[in-house]
């Protein structure tokens, strides 16, 4: 997994590539959520263009990108999500705790 910060006014937009499968996934996603936060960028937006895959484990670092935002009072979006990945937070129910949307440009209006 690789990971890239574009800055979009006060949001960071996070552009991820490559599988999420956990493993050394884990501390890298987690650490820089925590880097994004103490810069002082507290709504994410992560553009999951570049993703063509994700597992369980995966879904746990999401879920715990998500609860490190929240408890830094941001939000966290997803926006680009192709639909094999898409299914699977449907599968597992996640599209209810995470806000997805089609295209980056919504994703940070809805941040605003």
């Amino acid at each position: 997994m690789k990971m890239k910060r574009v800055p979009s006014g006060d949001i960071m937009v996070l552009e991820v590539s490559g599988k999420i499968m956990g493993g050394p996934s884990h501390d890298k996603f987690k650490d820089e959520i925590k880097e994004i936060l103490e810069a002082g960028h507290k709504n994410i937006v992560l553009d999951f263009a570049g993703v063509p895959w994700i597992n369980s484990t995966g879904l746990g670092i999401l879920i715990s990108g998500y609860h490190s935002v929240k408890a830094a009072d941001g939000c966290l979006k997803i926006c680009a999500v192709k639909e094999r990945v898409l299914s699977i937070f449907y599968i597992s129910q996640l599209e209810k705790i995470f806000e997805v949307h089609e295209t980056r440009e919504a994703a940070v209006a809805s941040c605003e």
